[in-house]
């Protein structure tokens, strides 16, 4: 038998298609609790999946090293776009 369809408001993004994404965006929780709520679900995932491990590496490690050099390279982005044309001499 087929699976039932799966409610809009249950779908993952993935899985939504691009005519139903403005009601499925309508239908999340913009609220402060919501956001905080989506961030520690997100936290947790992370956390479960890379860090809490029996065998653990350096991946979930270096994966927050690169996000944190890339961050730090977009904010001083103009600082850098300024010093790039200034001949040193």
């Amino acid at each position: 038998m087929a699976q039932p369809p799966v409610p809009l408001k249950d779908m993952k993004l993935l899985d939504v298609k691009l005519g139903q994404l403005p009601t499925w965006l309508a239908m999340r929780d913009f609220t402060p609790g919501g956001i905080v709520g989506a961030l520690r679900r997100g936290h947790d995932r992370y956390y479960n999946k890379y860090i809490n491990v029996k065998k653990g590496g350096l991946g979930g490690i270096s994966m927050v090293l690169a996000g944190y050099v890339v961050v730090s390279y977009i904010w001083s982005y103009s600082h850098l776009k300024h010093d790039r044309h200034r001949k040193y001499h």
